[in-house]
């Protein structure tokens, strides 16, 4: 492998991957991509993004709350409402004759954290004070209180950290709900979703260098009428 990039979440945004993949001259056969989870639901290309991140020889791809959703679809064939109306609508349009095995192993083998040279990577949150063998999946799937906490020290000018690990990629809370469409870094975490499932752009970034690659926001990409409608 060349270089390690980390991707917020992707929403069906296709669009917006194509250029952060150009913008940062992503070599799909030697560098590798960690997916914080989230590829599916919200924006219509969901079939391609999912295409394109299966094929990714060196992927790392994160457990999502959007993904336990599309999986429960899969195993039980009854999408739940709440599912359908935070962008689960996008997902099931886009496979009318059901969804290929790749795109279904890429959910089903989903991680549902990834540890490396103190480096953590999950989608939501978790308890610093359970072994992250031990985490429930729907806190790391879902938490946001660890985030909001980073947040407000972040905001107090504070250098607490609140974990031992030396960075912390997380997805899930857009960073548009803080007024940035970029990366926030706060203590030890770097909150990589944009916003790109709603108004905000893609984000990628080299996580060797901290050098960040964006697509334009989806929203202008997509007409308005096939993205999710509320927050």
């Amino acid at each position: 492998m060349n270089r390690t990039f980390v991707i917020g979440d992707i929403h069906g945004a296709f669009l917006s991957l194509q250029q952060c993949f150009e913008r940062a001259g992503f070599d799909a056969s030697a560098d590798r991509l960690i997916c914080l989870g989230d590829a599916c639901d919200g924006w219509p290309d969901v079939a391609e993004v999912m295409e394109t991140l299966s094929s990714l020889p060196h992927l790392v791809y994160i457990l999502g709350n959007h993904d336990q959703w599309a999986l429960e679809w899969l195993r039980t064939g009854n999408p739940s409402q709440a599912w359908l109306m935070q962008g689960g609508t996008a997902c099931v349009k886009a496979y009318p004759g059901g969804m290929p095995e790749p795109h279904r192993q890429l959910l089903e083998n989903a991680l549902p954290f990834f540890l490396e040279n103190n480096r953590l990577f999950v989608h939501g949150g978790f308890d610093p004070g359970t072994p992250l063998e031990e985490q429930d999946t729907d806190i790391l799937a879902w938490d946001r209180e660890l985030i909001q906490q980073a947040m407000e020290l972040a905001g107090q000018n504070e250098d607490t950290r609140l974990t031992g690990f030396s960075e912390v990629y997380v997805g899930h809370t857009p960073t548009i709900r803080y007024g940035s469409d970029r990366p926030i870094k706060a203590g030890e975490f770097w909150l990589m979703d944009t916003g790109a499932g709603w108004t905000g752009p893609l984000s990628m970034m080299d996580t060797g260098t901290h050098e960040i690659f964006q697509g334009d926001p989806p929203a202008n990409l997509y007409p308005p009428s096939s993205g999710r409608l509320f927050i």
